[in-house]
């Protein structure tokens, strides 16, 4: 049975930092949902040693490898060499690799080049396996307890040949079940909601021996509550488990938690999208540090036209006063990263597009433009919202201290103003957030 898994990597690239590893978190998503434990992720270099040492070491601890890169037909391409030094065999042509190949290339109007027919070769022992979508077929074998799967690098050629390879030939156990999901939150710090399921009615959620297991991730102003359940004996008893257990959760975090699963820093407009677009309620933008990011983040979300109504860029103190409205009295006697301006440019947008509520953000990202009242990673943003016509105007103005280079921060303060509306919405403004801001200004004007 294919009971525990670990996935392999291959590139300086990866290992550098210089690609991201989307493979590898792809991979471990499916390998759960067939109820098959990934223990281990192993990045490698492009060096024949360690990709001997990390298939050897690997093959005695678990029953099936994920392999992906290095089966191009370049001289830095060396998992099918790897693969026969673990197997302690030579590579040998496949005949039917090799016409695939030659296919491939005739079917775009080109002779095979003469390197290309490395990407022929396979482990005598080892297996060939289709590949529609490029050049690198795909290698299986196996290696002390564990079948090895190798497969190209590019997603594209990955998944499909997952699916149609992989996947068919894993042998399961029907007993096993293993199920996850993730609620994600905004406005709360990773410890803080530690804290908080420390002491739920359950008793310490995060606990390491209990089962839904319970954990964090951090990143970029998100905090994902993540929740594992393999020892139910079957589905129905696992998503009791993973439902009892998000009411836990959702008990201890109330209106912190903004969406389940799915990619969070995606998540957080598109529920702020739809929680508008329930209330009938439109959306404008007012930017300075952040040039339009905030926009961009929720223009990204299919279907926003009919709660976004569009953004003002107002980057230099003339464009606040000619685009949004705002005093040039005021930023001479404030300054632009201030409460006062940060309100007015929120006024100004909503008046100007005539929308129910408006985000503006004012704020120094970095690297310089710092001083010592006003250090880099200042950014005030402020919320100007009416959701009943007959509703006075409600203005939240924050003033956060924030850390990071000058990306993190223009991205953070997106997605806290996110945060702030939906807040506002759920209609809990002072539950959270606080933490991450030092002062905060409220009008009703």
């Amino acid at each position: 049975m294919h009971r525990t898994a670990a996935i392999i990597s291959q590139g300086d690239e990866i290992v550098l930092g210089q690609t991201l590893d989307t493979n590898s978190r792809w991979l471990s998503g499916r390998l759960t949902d067939l109820g098959v434990t990934v223990v281990e992720h192993v990045s490698v270099q492009d060096d024949l040693a360690s990709i001997v040492d990390a298939l050897t070491r690997l093959s005695s601890r678990v029953d099936i490898i994920l392999c992906s890169g290095g089966l191009g037909p370049t001289d830095d391409d060396l998992t099918r060499s790897a693969l026969a030094h673990a197997l302690h065999e030579p590579l040998v042509e496949d005949a039917h690799a090799l016409a695939q190949i030659e296919a491939f290339f005739a079917g775009r109007g080109r002779c095979m080049p003469a390197i290309n027919r490395v990407q022929a070769l396979r482990p005598a022992s080892g297996t060939s396996l289709d590949n529609p979508h490029g050049t690198a077929p795909g290698l299986c074998a196996r290696l002390d307890r564990a079948d090895i799967f190798c497969m190209p690098g590019p997603p594209r050629e990955l998944v499909p040949m997952f699916e149609a390879w992989v996947c068919p030939a894993l042998r399961l156990d029907a007993s096993r079940v293993i199920l996850t999901r993730a609620l994600h939150t905004i406005g709360i710090g990773e410890s803080d909601i530690a804290t908080l399921l420390a002491s739920t009615s359950a008793g310490n959620l995060m606990s390491r021996d209990r089962s839904p297991l319970v954990g964090t991730t951090a990143s970029g102003g998100i905090v994902s509550v993540r929740f594992r359940d393999e020892r139910s004996p079957t589905r129905a008893d696992a998503l009791a488990q993973l439902d009892a257990c998000e009411q836990l959760v959702r008990d201890a975090l109330g209106s912190a938690v903004f969406a389940v699963d799915g990619p969070p820093h995606d998540a957080l407009p598109a529920s702020v999208i739809d929680e508008m677009r329930r209330r009938r309620l439109t959306l404008t933008a007012c930017e300075s540090c952040t040039g339009g990011l905030l926009a961009s983040m929720i223009a990204d979300v299919p279907g926003c036209s009919d709660v976004f109504l569009g953004g003002l860029i107002t980057y230099a103190n003339d464009a606040k006063a000619s685009l949004a409205g705002v005093s040039p009295d005021l930023i001479t006697r404030h300054g632009a990263i201030s409460a006062p301006v940060a309100s007015a440019m929120a006024h100004g947008s909503l008046q100007r597009l005539g929308a129910s509520a408006s985000l503006a953000i004012t704020g120094i990202a970095g690297p310089s433009g710092g001083s010592h009242d006003k250090p880099v990673g200042t950014v005030w943003i402020s919320l100007a919202l009416r959701q009943q016509a007959s509703d006075p105007l409600i203005t939240d103005t924050r003033r956060f201290a924030l850390t990071g280079d000058r990306r993190h921060i223009r991205e953070l303060s997106a997605r806290l103003a996110l945060g702030m509306l939906w807040y506002h919405l759920a209609g809990t403004p002072d539950r959270a957030l606080l933490r991450q801001a030092e002062t905060v200004s409220r009008q009703a004007p």
